[in-house]
């Protein structure tokens, strides 16, 4: 006769279904605040308009990097496979493309906050969690929907948090999966800055094929990135060729493209640079310094990343590529939305958090002077500080985390989560 088990404990989320209820009720009542704020400010989504652009001059046989658009003479600064991806912005008209753009980028943020809590607490993604996993996503994703890069990015019409997403995507698949490595090989084919996650994968993958003598995740998923950039890129490389030409021999190299270094809402280090120095070429100077800051960084990144600490290997990696690109908007950090989740979760102190948190969703890059007539080549001190907020927060988290690892080195890995007790307990039984 089989034992006797007593009955199992319905879940508070299914005795009480009122939690998630207010908190998607929360949600929906921030994103509608959101979508009527950029309303009233008169958001021109500059950049979907670019991209329809774009996709405009591919399907009419032109020139995508002789294209120019918009009133402010944008050119087209991304690999030719960006203008495939937007070729389903020619199907509707302008005023329905910019209400899916926004609407599109509203469930962005929600996938951004899921995965960046499931890459934190990966215990979350189980089916007994799923639903606090829901609700925490909607608590989170109706705040940091107001922080400036989140802000900026649906004011422009930008890519960025498709970006990321496409990244945590494959980095929160479950062990063995043949998928992860697709979303950070086409996002690198889209936007060559997610190609440093490519280098964390591959540089952790071999250090750990080497100890452990096996094919591993980081391996598997780097190979996989890297084979879907190559096929990816050679595809445009035969259905393009003048256009893939252009890029890669003349535009990839051509930072000035983009706009003038010194611009506040250019958070990297060569935007610092131009500004400390006033100048719009730093030159030498930035390289040297983003090869030092960035191999640092990543060798801070790979140490974590082999040493199980995944979290904090991706945002140091996410932070790095912010940092050492010629060029990153203030818009492209949307990585700030994983790292405030990992500094809750790591260091439970509302302060540390809300520092940060205040950094990126106080604007305060744009309380400088910042116009056409670039302003920016003639900072003061206090001016040089404001507009290099983004940056500065970045080298505290390396700092914070460098030395965290340094004090603690054994405890600065998270352990391997254990089962409950009951699960061991059942697993027991059905073995008998």
């Amino acid at each position: 006769m089989s034992p006797s088990v007593p009955p199992s404990t319905p879940s508070p989320s299914r005795t009480r279904p009122w939690p998630l209820v207010a908190a998607a009720a929360a949600c929906l009542i921030s994103f509608a605040a959101f979508w009527v704020a950029q309303r009233v400010a008169h958001v021109n989504m500059l950049d979907v308009m670019v991209y329809r652009a774009e996709a405009e001059t591919l399907r009419a046989g032109g020139d995508l990097y002789a294209m120019r658009a918009t009133s402010a003479n944008l050119a087209m600064t991304y690999p030719p496979f960006a203008a495939v991806l937007f070729l389903p912005l020619t199907l509707v008209g302008v005023p329905l493309m910019r209400t899916l753009s926004t609407a599109g980028n509203l469930l962005l943020v929600v996938a951004l906050v899921r995965l960046s809590l499931q890459l934190v607490r990966p215990a979350l993604a189980s089916p007994a969690r799923r639903a606090d996993l829901w609700r925490t996503t909607l608590w989170v994703a109706a705040v940091v929907v107001w922080c400036e890069p989140v802000w900026t990015t649906l004011r422009y019409g930008q890519i960025n948090l498709l970006v990321a997403v496409a990244v945590l995507w494959d980095l929160t698949r479950r062990e063995g999966s043949r998928w992860a490595g697709l979303g950070t090989g086409l996002a690198t084919a889209v936007k060559l800055t997610p190609g440093l996650f490519v280098v964390l994968l591959l540089a952790a993958g071999l250090l750990l094929w080497r100890r452990d003598r096996g094919m591993n995740q980081w391996l598997r998923t780097a190979l996989t990135a890297t084979g879907v950039f190559l096929v990816t890129t050679l595809a445009m490389v035969a259905a393009l060729p003048a256009d893939s030409r252009t890029f890669w021999t003349r535009t990839l190299f051509e930072t000035g493209r983009v706009g003038h270094a010194e611009e506040t809402a250019n958070q990297s280090l060569s935007g610092v640079l131009a500004r400390l120095m006033h100048t719009d070429a730093p030159g030498l100077w930035w390289l040297a310094a983003a090869v030092l800051l960035g191999g640092a960084a990543m060798a801070l990144a790979v140490r974590a990343a082999v040493r199980g600490d995944k979290p904090a290997a991706v945002v140091v990696t996410a932070f790095a590529a912010l940092m050492v690109s010629p060029i990153s908007w203030s818009h492209h950090w949307v990585w700030c939305v994983p790292l405030l989740i990992l500094l809750y979760d790591r260091t439970r102190a509302w302060w540390a958090t809300g520092t940060v948190a205040l950094a990126f969703a106080s604007f305060a890059l744009w309380w400088v002077p910042h116009d056409p007539g670039r302003p920016e080549l003639d900072q003061n001190a206090g001016q040089m500080l404001l507009s290099a907020v983004y940056p500065l927060t970045a080298l505290a988290v390396f700092a914070g985390y460098a030395l965290a690892v340094r004090r603690s080195p054994r405890a600065a890995a998270p352990e391997a989560p254990r089962e409950p007790v009951a699960v061991r307990e059942r697993q027991a039984v059905a073995k008998e």
